[in-house]
């Protein structure tokens, strides 16, 4: 069963209070004035002050459900679908669910982390449950904190990343609503496993031996170029098996909605892809690369901005450390 009868009852975001323009990255950097926007196409993005990951999560969980007219009662489960933790335990949807002030709810909460197509695995895979009627209500939220894990060092991946969360509710498409889930696929090739990572706070390089080794090897690493060219040869390839899947073709999506990696980076894919750039949504230049939270966030765009109307046809379309390919078509 590939076709779900599932529908986003509404989105949220939450943005942190600090906002980093590409001039300031430039001094941080230590790079000319107008590096980072050169290389990146990143004017601005933003970075925590005294937010934690799970309190930008319930400010953007509780703007979802605002826009889709429900209260968390009626929530049947929390899904935090990021890449990166607050705490190694519990999960962060626990430590969401105690943000939002709902610590003796009883609400199932759990983690799904596929690092940047974390949104996208999440969606696929509660979509399921709602359409078996194990959940009628699903709330997936992506929080992300990059600016904490940053090497300084790696000017380029460092120039791209920003902080910040956004949210989506799923539930049942009634009778007569053109919302559904068309198609979904997933493929991890772990030849790239080591091209984008964070080696050290896990079990393999455990945070009580941080001193036997380097502080690079608990900061986040990432060789672009050669991850670029492993995603530019097997996403072409991808995105036919997927829009085949879903029994369309480009001309048949409304709105492409990609991971927002880089600005650069999208444009070649998108030229690799045959996507055209006015049916391509890119927010990096006032978002930033925030992960697994770029896709919802680019979706509450398009939904807030008036880009997609209830049953028009989106690609939710990504890569993602492992290296992991994935997408979502959609009728929203």
């Amino acid at each position: 069963m590939q076709n779900r009868k599932v529908r986003i009852a509404g989105t949220g975001k939450y943005m942190p209070k600090r906002r980093v323009s590409d001039m300031e990255m430039d001094a941080v950097l230590g790079v000319p004035e107008g590096w980072v926007r050169k290389k990146t196409n990143v004017l601005e993005r933003y970075f925590i002050e005294d937010e934690t990951a799970s309190q930008m999560g319930a400010k953007a969980a509780y703007a979802a459900l605002e826009a889709a007219g429900l209260t968390f009662a009626d929530v049947d489960c929390l899904v935090c679908t990021s890449g990166t933790a607050e705490q190694p335990i519990p999960c962060t949807a626990a430590l969401i669910q105690e943000a939002m002030g709902q610590r003796h709810s009883g609400v199932p909460a759990f983690d799904i982390n596929s690092t940047c197509l974390s949104f996208v695995a999440g969606l696929d895979l509660m979509s399921y449950m709602v359409a078996a009627g194990r959940y009628r209500h699903v709330l997936l939220v992506a929080t992300e904190v990059a600016s904490k894990g940053l090497n300084w060092r790696h000017k380029e991946s460092a120039a791209l990343f920003g902080d910040g969360a956004a949210a989506a509710v799923i539930g049942p498409a009634g009778a007569g609503q053109p919302s559904q889930i068309v198609f979904a696929a997933m493929e991890t090739y772990s030849a790239g496993a080591h091209l984008s990572e964070i080696r050290g706070g896990g079990s393999g390089m455990h945070a009580a031996a941080y001193a036997e080794h380097t502080a690079d090897d608990y900061l986040f690493d990432m060789r672009g170029d050669e991850l670029f060219r492993m995603a530019s040869q097997k996403l072409p390839q991808f995105l036919n098996r997927l829009l085949a899947g879903a029994g369309c073709g480009l001309d048949g999506i409304k709105l492409v909605i990609p991971h927002q990696g880089s600005a650069m980076a999208m444009r070649l894919l998108a030229r690799r892809l045959g996507i055209p750039g006015e049916r391509l949504l890119c927010i990096t230049p006032n978002h930033g690369n925030t992960i697994a939270a770029s896709i919802p966030m680019g979706l509450h765009e398009a939904i807030r901005g008036g880009l997609i109307e209830r049953g028009d046809r989106v690609l939710l379309l990504g890569t993602s450390a492992g290296l992991s390919l994935g997408g979502v078509v959609l009728d929203y």
